[in-house]
């Protein structure tokens, strides 16, 4: 087994030096007694331009600052900082030597944050205010630095960006079961965002990805906010261990109990004669169509221990004519559970206008039409008709699998959404280890049934039950299913409930009363997996 590349550098070209642990202290102290925090950061633009710098339109809050800028000395020292950080805008050096008096304009170019251009200095980096709700150990607020995004910078991004906190990073970390994990593994990591949120429940973290530059940006955001992440700055390997390499090479050999992966899903183009610096590193994984997340989904398994679960998100080919989970389907072996959940579909159009805008390669009008045509290309090649996003569950189990689900939701879901998934993960853990039919349930207290009839009818022609959290789902109920959920409350079992209804409906020409239980004991135990009906036991509410 090849020795993993383990990365303590600490002064790595074109990122910021995390080797200065008295001007990081420094930094921290700064930016904290300045304000620069979220919520300083929002009170100072104000709720509009504040949403609209979170859509990165910065105009509304470049007026903002503008304005603040000649209030008094504290508010303009901070909106000093903003202006430099959040929106780009050079700032005078004597300015910023009086909003962050410790650090200073030359501290900050030490750090590889700044570039010093006489009277003058301008963001290097992108380094903005981050946190989170930590539940009952409070709240968790650091500072992130990353690459300048493209609406802070001209031209097309630099091949090895390091990507900051996006769309897809917070829909992992809402999307992710949060438990307690001895060893956890964050499979490229990019900036670190979730690897923060890791060590909240870990023990220890495992970050990996092939950016040298990448986790120096992690390391940098590791150390700067060593207090409220945890970490010992004299020995933060301790708690992280961060890994130069290609997808799981790293970890070879070396199993986890929760593994994490936002990975360079990005379906993109291949050319004879690529090199990987022609690639964007933070969302092209190198390999044709959609092969680096089918090799992912198939060799996940074997770096998780028994118990393990791995959650991660990814696109996805659908051929012409074809199911979407057809291709999915075929990549989850037949020993682990499985769980796909598809967020959205779009057309190869659509799909190619999207990660060209993204990397703001639409600003080169000659370059924009050739990468276009080159998408379109790419997916004729393969008779591709459309490609899905979304997220993606699995857990190794040492017995039979439990969980083989395939299924499209497109509507709005309640976030955070992990411990949703992870309560639904126990249920049908429940359901495979407990005799439904014994079972005393009850109807969830998010749940409301919908009856819709034709005027003068005498019975409903449409029972709906729907959920108000969650993933919301909406079920469709026979008669007799309705029947069985209103009168679940807890005082008969499953069995006694379905009993009471054959002897209600039965006794007629033709009635099958094995193949009625046998049937709606089926769909009470979907009920059950899905969280419209509770099992009257501790810790599944």
């Amino acid at each position: 087994m090849t020795e993993p590349t383990h990365f303590t550098a600490g002064n790595t070209p074109d990122a910021p030096r995390s080797d200065l642990p008295d001007l990081l202290q420094a930094l921290a102290s700064d930016l904290r007694e300045v304000g620069y925090t979220l919520e300083g950061v929002a009170e100072l633009l104000g709720e509009s331009a504040y949403a609209a710098l979170n859509r990165d339109q910065p105009i509304p809050a470049l007026i903002a600052t503008e304005a603040a800028a000649a209030g008094e000395p504290r508010t303009a020292a901070l909106a000093a900082v903003v202006r430099f950080w959040l929106l780009a805008v050079p700032q005078e050096a004597e300015v910023l030597d009086g909003a962050l008096p410790r650090t200073r304009a030359e501290g900050l170019a030490a750090l590889g944050l700044a570039k010093i251009m006489g009277t003058e200095v301008a963001a290097e980096a992108d380094l903005r205010p981050y946190g989170w709700d930590a539940g009952r150990d409070g709240g968790v607020e650091i500072w992130v630095a990353s690459d300048l995004a493209a609406h802070q910078r001209p031209g097309v991004l630099r091949h090895d960006h390091v990507l900051g906190i996006g769309q897809a990073s917070t829909t992992l970390v809402q999307t992710t079961i949060r438990r307690h994990a001895e060893r956890a593994l964050d499979l490229g990591t990019g900036c670190g965002i979730q690897t923060f949120h890791l060590l909240q429940h870990s023990g220890h973290v495992t970050a990996t990805d092939i950016s040298e530059r990448a986790l120096a940006f992690t390391r940098f955001n590791l150390l700067l906010n060593a207090g409220a992440l945890n970490i010992d700055p004299a020995r933060p390997a301790d708690r992280v261990s961060l890994r130069l390499g290609s997808l799981l090479e790293p970890v070879a050999g070396e199993t986890f109990d929760l593994v994490v992966s936002n990975p360079p899903f990005v379906i993109t183009p291949r050319t004879a004669g690529e090199a990987a610096a022609d690639q964007f590193t933070y969302r092209d994984g190198g390999l044709p169509g959609d092969d680096i997340v089918a090799s992912l989904i198939r060799s996940l398994p074997d770096v998780l221990a028994p118990g393990g679960t791995a959650q991660l998100l990814g696109n996805w080919e659908i051929p012409e004519g074809s199911a979407w989970d057809e291709r999915p389907q075929s990549w989850a072996g037949p020993d682990t559970d499985a769980w796909f959940i598809q967020r959205e579909q779009v057309g190869p159009e659509q799909y190619a206008e999207t990660w060209l805008q993204d990397a703001s390669e639409t600003r080169d009008r000659r370059h924009y039409q050739e990468a276009y045509a080159a998408y379109l290309t790419d997916f004729a090649s393969r008779n591709v008709g459309g490609i899905g996003f979304g997220m993606v569950f699995l857990r190794r189990l040492a017995g039979e699998r439990r969980i083989r689900r395939f299924e499209e939701i497109t509507y709005p879901i309640e976030q955070p959404v992990g411990p949703h998934l992870g309560a639904a993960v126990e249920r049908t853990d429940w359901l495979a280890a407990h005799d439904v039919s014994a079972a005393h349930l009850l109807v969830a207290e998010d749940v409301t049934e919908e009856r819709h009839q034709r005027p003068g009818a005498e019975h409903p022609g449409v029972i709906l039950l729907r959920q108000g959290t969650g993933l919301r789902r909406t079920n469709l109920l026979s008669t007799e299913l309705a029947g069985f959920v209103s009168a679940c409350d807890g005082d008969l079992t499953a069995g006694q409930i379905i009993g009471a209804l054959e002897a209600l409906l039965g006794g007629t020409e033709g009635f099958d009363g094995g193949a009625f239980r046998s049937g709606l004991l089926t769909e009470v135990a979907n009920l059950v997996r899905d969280g419209f009906l509770l099992p009257v036991v501790p810790d599944l509410d």
